[in-house]
């Protein structure tokens, strides 16, 4: 069983609909709300002190999309205004799981788990997470 998810504590980021968002019926195209979710994710990290270029060119660490499980609830639409939820489910040595939710006038129209893997940009194997940035992920669950 899984432990409740603080969604209240978790990252919020705020994504506008764009026309270039949408498919040909006005809704978000599926494949969109990634973009949306690798963008908070992206973000997340900036608060927590890390920009991904720095980290690449200093350290030869980037991170991959290990895997990913979605779910689309109801549709969001041009002009809606979204808010991406964050919130790290597991700290590996090499990888992070992450639950995500893309929110609508409070209501999840989305949620997916994403597997981040931390990898040496150089040969694209896995790499233990920095530790300066675990030790910021660690302390974020005591809070």
């Amino acid at each position: 069983m899984k432990a409740a998810i603080a969604w209240d504590q978790a990252h919020h980021w705020p994504v506008r609909v764009y026309y270039e968002d949408t498919d040909a019926g006005g809704v978000v195209f599926y494949a969109n709300y990634l973009k949306f979710m690798e963008r908070a994710r992206t973000e997340w990290l900036r608060e927590l002190g890390v920009e991904q270029q720095k980290l690449a060119q200093e350290s030869d660490i980037g991170f991959v999309v290990a895997g990913l499980d979605i779910k689309y609830c109801a549709p969001a639409r041009l002009d809606d205004h979204l808010i991406v939820q964050t919130t790290v489910t597991q700290a590996g040595r090499a990888s992070l799981n992450f639950a995500q939710r893309v929110v609508l006038a409070n209501h999840v129209i989305a949620h997916g788990e994403i597997r981040v893997g931390c990898v040496r940009l150089s040969c694209l194997k896995p790499a233990a997470l920095p530790e300066t940035l675990l030790n910021r992920i660690l302390n974020l669950d005591k809070r």
